[in-house]
């Protein structure tokens, strides 16, 4: 299978926005457990923990703002994924996790924009 190079130049783009965002979550002192979290329902970017809450992070890393804000990728489909994502996950590790769901804006200049609880 061969892929574009804007293909790749997306998927580089897409990690370098999640390492950031990792970096980010460490700072605040949140655990990360899992990176790229792969179901048969989707990807998680990043599974973390914080206090008692297990959070989902759907990162969105954009050069601009053309195609509208990175948050606005995270529609009603991509939640949905992400419910049954975080229910694989408590099935994979035993117990059903107290989950929040955040969202991650990730700019070219490395500005990070950063919703809790976003769905």
């Amino acid at each position: 299978m061969s892929h574009s190079p804007q293909d790749v130049h997306k998927k580089v783009l897409g990690r370098k926005g999640e390492k950031l965002v990792e970096k980010y979550l460490k700072k605040r002192g949140m655990k990360i457990l899992q990176r790229n979290f792969t179901t048969p329902f989707g990807e998680a970017d990043i599974i973390a923990k914080a206090q008692d809450e297990i959070v989902f992070v759907e990162v969105k890393t954009r050069t601009n703002d053309n195609f509208g804000l990175p948050r606005d990728a995270v529609g009603a489909e991509k939640q949905r994924r992400y419910y049954k994502i975080a229910q694989f996950y408590g099935k994979t590790v035993g117990e059903e996790p107290n989950a929040r769901f955040d969202v991650a804006e990730v700019y070219g200049d490395g500005t990070i924009e950063y919703f809790e609880n976003a769905f």
